[in-house]
């Protein structure tokens, strides 16, 4: 195998194996391992990096077979650019390398030699390889950097390189490394780093006289550029709030010069000189008159050193993080958060070095900082100064003033201009752009040349000119608003107003009080306190005492709001003549109205939640958190509920709180502070991530834990979601959410919602990062990043959650709620929206905003940017509760407030909310269902009452409600059929009597007579004694139902209550639920003994063509049956109930389900009802076609339906919002015989069907009457509607259906065989004839193209009804491509052997024979047996079955019981061509002496030549033909044989199913052995006549006489003789008798043969004993015994039969007096031996004892099972034979007299029989013995003897 010679996609697993170690050349362990993962190439081209990982292959080979397999998929050959010898670094000497060369810490280094990165996958590595290996960018970029360099070096110094230094100019000098950029004014801004410290400590000096002359020159100082700090502020201020407003109103070199000029006018030189020594300062201004040194000059010159240093000084390679951090505020200039970035990635020297513009991008940094960081970063390699070229006003433009210009100057559109403000290109920043910078923005190329001219004629312009015209620039945005709607531009912020001002007004007022004086403060709070307004009371004197100025301007919002609260605050400032102050206010009214458009650029935390409700009504949550400022006023609002003393509390355990990241706050930042500012302090030092957590620890510390809960369920803004106190934590508290995120949304619609439960559970989708979870991948990003990562999954979430087959238009609803600002259109929340209107109409969003202010600012950004107005569909100002309340409203959540179901003792638990979360499967009924809903004296609950009731009697689905009403109006019963009652007390006793832990009952019923709501009226008057729940979809895996029926049998309790489940007509019920549910239970370690708490009755509704028949082959106390036929007295009842629904409803004849069922189900009622329906029927029109189709479908399908939404696209209909009807509108006239019901498969969807059965088929008999409308034409218009067929999960379900109605086969009448067709496929050959079923199957095939069904019942019809078994072939081997499994190599068998019987009846026929068709026929056959063999081996070696049954797997078999099927075709092919050979002239079976020859010719006693035959051109060619196929003739025999043997053991050890399919195979098997026996077995008289003729050879004669007499009588086999268990006692005399004999003669051929019948006789013994006991041939228990020991040491325990250790467990079985230690070694051999014999044959199959351990000694102790159904006459076989496989057996005395009962332990879940200190193992009969846990226990138990060793029946636990 080449690599480049074959497709990759085509390689085996073997080739990809080889492919690793020769090309990629990984270590063989790595490669083996994809092995053992069976990784073949079409696998391997799928696998990205993750999933190499995932292997448990470590980073660096990973990453090396990722680079290898990247350049496959393209074609490409590697080829390394780097010298072999860095390829052949170790991976020690890539760790030496990096720690040597690249300077990396030794913790990095380490990480690569644990990823086993050596040199061949170090070259392979690209910068996200680095990045996944948790390295920063910076290192990442530098190592690149330096592996970049290694493909320039030598190969000789290359090696050196991993273990030496290497001093070529690749690299940097190491003693470079040391040097570090120095700078004075470096030095002097490290000082002044901490100037509030610096303050502090020097005003502490400070007496408080001096304090308070300091605050009063502060306020009063002018000698800055700056505005004096207010008067307000600084009156109640201490040294620490001094300090730190003094760093915030000037910049900290500022504040330092301030306060020592301040100190050296107040006298206080030595504190000045002390502080200006320690902050490195010059003092600018005089001292006491004297004028100083002018620092200005000084500065410069210590700048331009500074600038020099980093220029020339150092080599900036060796620079380190902070060396690189420092040149980038001091030198380039840019602000510290970007800065910080290269901090936060560890970008040193060499690192930067390396980076591109690119590399800075990929940092998070906008494009403006990026250009001017690369443009500086270009001139540092080169050691060139920047020296700009541009005039300082230009550099210092604003990112504002510069889209200014570009609108103003260079005329660009406001869009592009945009562009520029986002990306933060400032003035410094523009000058810097080269044209490929202005492209990169995605500037056309035209606009960046006018640019870049307009910008170069900036250099000579004088500086006054260059400012642009604001004036211009508004007038131009106005115009751009009014004509062309684009973004509006960002008004300044006035002096003192911050973003924070802008948006609260608390703030607003605040900042106008500070300027306030103690005593105006005073008068403010006295005027305040009397301030009357009308329809507001007065402030209270309890809110204004005591308050400081944010507490006063809180307390005015909070009383007067928004609005109103700046307008009372201005008349106030008037009253007390502060007109200045109250102008400014509405000055900064404006200012706020304008910046509510700017809004601020926090990040945010978006979340999507997928709420399913009862109604199926799905929405859409929006939440982002808010600001700062309103956590703080929450936690101020939260303390100010503690008492004085447990404030004083709280913050004691403030200051000593340790749980967080950040220091304690100081005992002096918290002294004589109040709750406000308490709150603000710890906003400040915690910030608004952390401070809630810490507010509510320190709560739970003293004890406030109410108070915890008000601020969890308050503060559901938490950006931490999921953390304690977040929203989506909150919301877990009560229910279930599975949490998701967006990539998990990707995928086919169907796969998404059954793995992720949609629609069933709430979905809480984390759409930028989850903060609980500590990993990268889950960080929150901002904006830039969001976009380029997260954004695209998220706009595929919102794609799939708004497919129609995920939320039906018109039937669900999306809300956006937002709960803080989404201040500017470059937000994730607005970029969420966008999505959901390009996928869904605006119509289908709802909006709910927590304050106008939110809501205008969204409304106003939708209008501008989506052009339409959001208005009519918006709520706004509303609290948490009213939000709550208001989204509740939008959907019918009616329910009982508290749900009850029955516990032990007549009690009941809360059913609660949670619970039933997670019980999606189960339609849970409760004591109390439908009570406390509705009040039931109004109009609604009447109204709803009505309604209920016609849609059910209409034909409706019943509902619990139906019984409800029904139970509230006594004198108005529910109708009951005759059954009702049956059914109940069957329940009722298997809660009584059985003692199985679960049991299934049958309720087998015709298709629209009732069943499903006979069941479910039981259901409803039983809930008081059972845990009632209805299984909502059968698709759902058995093991996932079992979970929550366990669930809801323990829930509330620690003793289990016993439940009812309701299964409507499940495929699997029988075989999979009741295990599954046994299995859950003791997985739950519940006591499944505990009867009859711990138990589950399944009643399943069966729908039948023939119920009656149904029952009858089931036990009578476990099953029941109605029919489509009314007794008398149900009649009456139905008559009784017309008369009630007249008194109540208008036209209860229209009720057609109900009327149907009152006629008593009469056919001509429901003909006249489709005819005077569908008389002069417009066949062509949409609604009828639909209603054809529908009509189709529900003659064909139980439990079908067309969904409302397919039906909408199909009519062509716009979705209308909440209008079901409208379908039903567009239907009529059909519309009054259809109903809309909804289905909860596939996520619950809406679906359209006809009233009843058989009103569909009434009509589907109409249309062909009426309009010849054939059901041929109909299935063909379905098949040729492309809308049908398109990707939808909805969509999918009927295209099941349409499958199904094509493929399904009803049963026969008279047993468990199907009809050979389905009933359409029946129809339309019966109609039509080949040619349109053939059209029919072929449209369809080309619309199911995975299906291997379709082509397959084709193949079936070709060959069953058409014999055209070309034709049938080629469609099976299309199927055969599709899906191999058991089922399409059978078919294709059949097809051959279906052929070759033809070929045989028809010449039989023919009197002349043609030799070729001889040849034909054994072609046929090979292909059969082929066939059929790899049938059987798919059967024998498939573990998992396929999800989608082929057409022979749900039909001709049933499901999962392929078993046999393969080894019965080949025997009945092998006869066949037995036949066939019997009729040629020279083998003619007539002719003794001629079939005398074909015996022996198939013995191969003598060849084909010499058989005797007449010589002539025939019989020459038969021979020929023979000769040809001579090897497969020869085996035909031996394989008979074998199939013989497999079959007997198949029906004599393994357990069965009783289905009627064994039974068929066994008397097929049973008929071809009697075949077998006529040509191989030669007769007595024929032996007679032999030993006449050859007296000499009279004893050998005699030997093969009797071997040939206990092979025809089955008993040459060890099987065929433990089959005699059950036979004539006579038979087995004989035969042990023949035993006996050859024994006698040891005349054996073999030793292997001598051993088997040896085995056979003693067996034969033992058989006999047990039939006649006082049979002389009966050979005594010691000599057997002594026999067996003999024939044990000559096999050993390797024997490849199991059959001599089964003979030492039934001879050697320890007994009271007697033991043989070495039967533990006899049950281990036969284990192995019958692992191999049995085991691999049929898997996952049960064995049977035959034999079983009873109370004698001796052979007396063994019993047989038919000596025990001796017991048991009078019992039915049927009922007998379900006693046997459930264990019930057991429980009967007649079995307890004769079967001993062993001792044994339980011990790590084995079981043992214990005969002293002797263990042996055993294998429990049934798991279900066995419980959980693993506990030692003792036990006792029935012994079973099994060919695969022990079984241990009935296990008791002796506590």
């Amino acid at each position: 195998m080449s690599q480049s010679g074959t497709d990759p996609e085509s390689w085996s697993i073997e080739d990809v194996h080889r492919w690793l170690m020769t090309e990629v050349k990984i270590p063989q362990t790595c490669a083996d391992i994809f092995i053992t993962e069976e990784v073949s190439g079409d696998a391997l081209s799928a696998y990205r990096k993750k999933d190499v990982l995932d292997l448990g292959i470590k980073h660096g080979p990973a990453v090396k077979i990722t680079s290898y397999l990247g350049r496959l998929k393209t074609g490409s050959q590697h080829e390394s650019l780097f010298p072999a010898e860095v390829e052949n670094w170790t991976k020690e000497e890539v760790t030496d390398w990096l720690l040597q060369r690249v300077k990396v810490d030794d913790k990095k280094a380490k990480r690569f030699q644990d990823e086993d990165v050596s040199g061949d996958c170090l070259v392979c590595f690209r910068k996200q390889d680095f990045l996944d290996l948790e390295l920063k960018k910076g290192p990442a970029v530098k190592i690149l950097k330096e592996l970049d360099g290694l493909k320039t070096v030598t190969q000789s110094k290359s090696m050196e390189m991993g273990k030496t230094q290497h001093k070529s100019k690749t690299y940097l000098s190491v003693k470079t490394q040391d040097q570090r950029p120095t700078s004075q004014v470096t030095k002097r801004r490290e000082s002044a780093e901490n100037a509030t410290i610096l303050i502090n400590d020097t005003l502490e000096n400070l007496s408080e006289d001096e304090l308070k002359d300091f605050k009063f020159q502060l306020q009063n100082y002018a000698d800055s550029e700056h505005e004096p700090i207010r008067r307000g502020k600084l009156e109640r201020a201490d040294i620490k709030d001094i300090a730190t407003l003094m760093t915030q109103s000037y910049r900290c070199d500022e504040a330092l010069r301030v306060t020592t000029n301040i100190l050296s006018n107040m006298n206080k030189r030595a504190l000045a000189s002390q502080l200006q020594h320690r902050g490195k300062l010059c003092p600018k201004h005089s001292v006491n008159g004297e004028e100083t040194e002018d620092t200005e000059e000084t500065e410069d010159k210590t700048e331009t050193a500074s600038q020099s240093c980093f220029r020339s000084g150092t080599d900036p390679e060796s620079w380190s993080i902070e060396d690189v951090h420092r040149w980038l505020m001091t030198e380039v200039k840019i602000p510290q958060t970007c800065a910080d970035i290269f901090i936060t990635e560890e970008v040193s020297g060499d690192a930067l070095s390396a980076y591109r513009k690119k590399d800075v991008l990929d940092l998070g940094i906008k494009h403006g900082p990026a250009v001017k960081i690369t443009s500086y970063l270009g001139r540092l390699k080169t050691g060139s100064q920047h020296e700009s070229l541009f005039p300082a006003e230009v550099e210092n433009w604003t990112k504002e003033e510069v889209t200014d210009w570009l609108l103003q100057r260079v005329k660009v559109d406001g869009k592009k201009a945009k562009r520029f403000q986002d990306e933060d290109v400032s003035g410094d920043c523009l000058v810097c752009f080269k044209k490929q910078d202005f492209l990169d923005l995605e500037l056309k190329k035209g606009p960046a040349v006018k640019i870049l001219k307009e910008l170069g004629g900036l250099k000579n312009k004088p500086e006054q000119t260059l400012r642009p015209n604001r004036q211009t620039i508004e007038e131009q945005k106005e115009e751009t608003r009014e004509n062309e709607g684009t973004v509006q531009e960002e008004q300044a912020t006035p002096p003192g107003t911050t973003n924070e001002t802008a948006e609260n007004p608390s703030v607003v007022i605040k900042t106008m009080l500070d300027n306030l004086g103690e005593k105006k403060f005073k008068s403010f709070k006295f005027q305040l306190r009397h301030h009357k307004k009308e329809g507001f009371p007065s402030v209270p004197l309890s809110k204004l005492e005591g308050k400081d100025t944010m507490d006063i301007a809180t307390v005015v919002t909070g009383y007067y709001g928004s609005k109103e609260a700046s307008a009372v605050t201005q008349d106030i400032l008037k009253k007390i003549n502060q007109c200045d102050l109250a102008a400014q206010l509405d000055n900064d009214d404006v200012s706020n109205n304008a910046n509510m458009q700017k809004g601020s650029r926090r990040k945010r935390f978006l979340e999507i939640a997928l709420f399913a409700s009862r109604s199926k009504i799905f929405w859409i949550w929006t939440t982002v958190p808010p600001d700062e400022g309103r956590i703080t006023v929450e936690i101020q609002r939260t303390l100010e509920n503690l008492t004085k003393e447990d404030f004083k509390r709280f913050q004691f355990n403030l200051k000593l709180y340790t749980e967080s990241k950040y220091e304690p706050i100081s005992q002096s930042r918290l002294e004589g502070k109040d709750t406000m500012d308490t709150a603000k302090v710890m906003t400040d030092h915690y910030g608004s991530r952390d401070v809630l957590r810490v507010t509510k620890d320190v709560l739970k510390e003293i004890n406030q834990r109410k108070l915890v809960r008000q601020l969890e369920k308050s503060l559901d803004f938490d950006p931490n979601s999921n953390s304690s106190g977040g929203l989506c934590n909150s919301y877990k508290d009560s229910r279930v959410a599975n949490l998701h995120n967006p990539s998990q949304y990707q995928g086919q619609t169907e796969s998404v919602i059954k793995k992720l439960n949609l629609c069933k559970q709430t979905s809480w989708v984390f759409c930028n990062g989850r903060h609980d979870l500590d990993s990268d991948s889950n960080k929150e990003l901002d904006y830039g990043l969001w976009l380029r990562k997260s954004c695209k999954d998220v706009e595929q979430l919102v794609s799939l959650i708004c497919n129609p087959e995920v939320l039906l238009h018109g039937r669900s609803l999306i809300i956006f709620l937002l709960l803080s600002p989404v201040a500017t259109e470059k937000d994730p929340v607005f970029d969420t929206y966008r999505s959901f209107i390009k996928h869904t109409e605006e119509e289908n969003i709802i909006t709910i905003c927590e304050s106008q202010s939110i809501y205008s600012k969204w409304r106003e950004m939708i209008q501008e940017k989506c052009d339409f107005d959001i208005g009519p569909l918006s709520i706004y100002e509303l609290t948490l509760s009213e939000i709550n309340g208001t989204i509740m409203a939008l959907g019918p959540f009616n329910q009982s407030s508290e749900r009850l179901l029955p516990s032990s003792g007549s009690s009941a638990v809360v059913l609660k909310q949670k619970d039933e979360d997670f019980m999606t499967a189960l339609d849970i009924l409760c004591l109390n269902q439908c009570e406390n809903t509705y009040d039931e004296n109004s109009s609604e609950f009447h109204d709803f009452r009505i309604k209920a009731e016609e849609e059910f009697y209409r034909g409706g689905t019943v509902k619990w409600w139906n019984f409800y009403f029904c139970d509230k109006d006594k004198e108005k019963p529910f109708v009951k059929r005759d059954k009702y009652e049956n059914v109940k007390k069957m329940i009722r006793s298997q809660l009584k009597d059985s003692k199985n832990m679960c049991d299934l009952l049958n309720l087998f019923h015709h298709p629209g007579c009732g069943g499903t709501t006979l069941a479910m009226h039981v259901v409803w008057d039983l809930r008081q004694e059972f845990r009632c729940a209805l299984l909502k979809d059968n698709t759902l895996p058995k093991t996932e139902v079992a979970i929550q029926v366990s669930r809801l049998m323990k829930l509330g309790n620690e003793k289990p209550s016993p439940v009812l489940l309701l299964v409507d007509d499940s495929k699997e019920t029988e075989n999979d639920l009741v295990n599954c549910i046994h299995k859950a239970a003791v997985e739950d370690s519940l006591d499944v003994d505990d009867a009859p708490n711990c138990k589950v009755v399944i009643i399943h509704c069966v729908r039948s063509h023939n119920p009656k028949e149904q029952y009858k082959k089931h036990h009578p106390m476990q099953s029941q049956y109605i029919t489509a036929s009314l007794t008398p007295a149900e009649q009456k009842e139905f008559e009784k109930k017309l008369k009630e629904l007249k008194e109540t409803h208008e036209k209860p004849e229209n009720f057609y389900s109900f009327m149907i069922m009152k006629s008593n189900f009469d056919e001509k009622y429901i003909n006249d009802l489709a005819h005077n329906t569908l008389k002069n029927v417009d066949s062509s029109s949409k609604e009828a076609r639909l209603f054809t189709f529908l009509a189709l479908l529900n003659t064909h399908m139980a439990e079908s339906e067309i969904s409302l939404s397919l039906c909408e696209d199909f009519l062509g209909m716009k979705t209308i919002h909440w209008k079901e009807d409208s379908v039903m509108e567009r239907m009529k006239p059909y519309s009054n015989l259809l109903i809309i019901d909804t289905v909860e498969e596939m996520g619950g969807y809406k679906g359209i069907r006809i009233l009843h059965h058989s009103i569909a088929s009434a009509c589907l008999a109409e249309l062909e009457r009426s309009c010849n409308l054939k059901v041929s034409d109909i299935t063909l218009d379905i098949l040729q509607c492309d809308l049908f067929f398109s990707v939808g999960v909805v969509k999918h379900r009927f295209m099941l259906s349409i499958q199904r109605m094509l493929i399904e086969r009803q049963r026969k009448k008279d047993g468990d065989e199907r009809e050979p067709f389905s009933p359409l496929i029946d129809k339309v050959h019966s109609q039509q004839g080949r040619q349109t079923v053939q059209e029919i199957f072929v449209k369809a095939s080309s619309r199911f193209v995975t299906s291997a069904s379709i082509p397959q019942a084709l193949a079936r019809y070709l060959y069953i009804k058409e014999g055209d078994y070309p034709e049938a072939l080629k469609w099976a081997e299309k199927a055969k491509k599709i899906k191999e499994n058991p089922y399409t190599f059978d078919t294709i068998g059949q097809i051959h052997k279906s052929n070759l019987k033809s070929n045989n009846q028809r010449e039989k026929q023919e009197t002349r024979h043609n030799a070729e068709d001889l040849n034909t026929n054994i072609k046929t056959a090979a292909n059969a047996i082929t066939a059929f063999k790899k049938a059987q081996e798919l059967a024998s070696t498939e573990d998992q079955h396929e999800e989608e049954a082929a057409d022979d797997a749900s039909d001709d078999y049933p499901r999962r019981s392929y078993n046999v099927y393969g080894y019965v075709g080949v025997l009945e092919i092998v006869f066949l061509l037995f036949e066939i050979l019997a009729r040629l002239p020279f083998f003619e079976e007539s002719d003794s002496m001629k079939k005398k020859y074909l015996q022996s010719f198939l013995q191969k006693t003598i060849p084909i030549t010499s058989v005797y035959k007449e010589d002539n051109e025939t019989n020459n060619r038969y021979e020929e033909i023979i000769k040809e196929h001579e090897q497969f003739l020869l085996t035909l025999k031996t394989e008979a044989k074998e199939m013989f043997e497999i079959l007997d053991d198949y029906f004599m050890y393994i357990k069965a199913n009783n289905s009627e399919f064994d039974s068929k195979n066994r008397m097929t098997t049973c008929g071809l052995f009697k075949k077998y026996v006529s040509l191989f077995c030669t007769t007595q008289e024929e032996m007679r006549k032999e030993k006449q003729n050859n007296p000499n050879l009279n004893l050998k004669i005699d030997v093969e006489e009797q071997r040939l007499f206990l092979e025809r009588n089955q008993a040459d086999t060890f099987t065929g003789i433990l089959q005699h268990l059950d036979k004539p006692a006579e038979e087995i005399e004989r035969i042990t008798e023949c035993y006996a004999f050859l024994q006698q003669q040891q005349q054996f051929n073999t030793k292997q043969q001598m051993t088997k019948e040896t085995i056979n006789y003693i067996l034969s013994n033992i058989i006999l004993y047990l039939l006649k006991p006082k049979s002389k041939h009966v050979k005594p228990h010691r000599d057997l015994s002594a026999l067996l020991l003999k024939t044990l040491q000559d096999v050993g325990l390797r024997y490849l039969f199991p059959d001599p250790y089964y003979l030492a467990l039934l001879l050697f079985w320890p007994s009271p007096t007697e033991v043989n230690t070495e039967i533990v070694t006899y049950v281990r051999a036969i284990r192995n031996s019958s692992n191999k014999r049995l085991t691999l044959r049929f898997p996952n199959r049960n064995t049977v004892a035959h034999l079983y351990l009873g109370k004698q000694d001796g052979l007396r102790r063994l019993v047989s099972k038919p000596q025990l159904d001796e017991n048991f006459k009078k019992m039915r076989r049927d009922t007998l034979a379900q006693l046997w496989r459930n264990g019930d057996i057991f429980k009967y005395k007649p079995i307890i007299n004769r079967l001993l009962r062993v001792s044994g332990t339980i011990e790590q879940g084995e079981v043992f029989a214990n005969y002293g200190s002797l263990k042996i193992p055993v294998r429990p009969a049934f798991l279900a013995g066995v419980r959980s846990g693993h506990s030692t226990e003792r036990v006792s138990f029935y012994l079973g003897f099994a060919i695969n060793g022990p079984l241990a029946y009935d296990i008791q636990y002796d506590n």
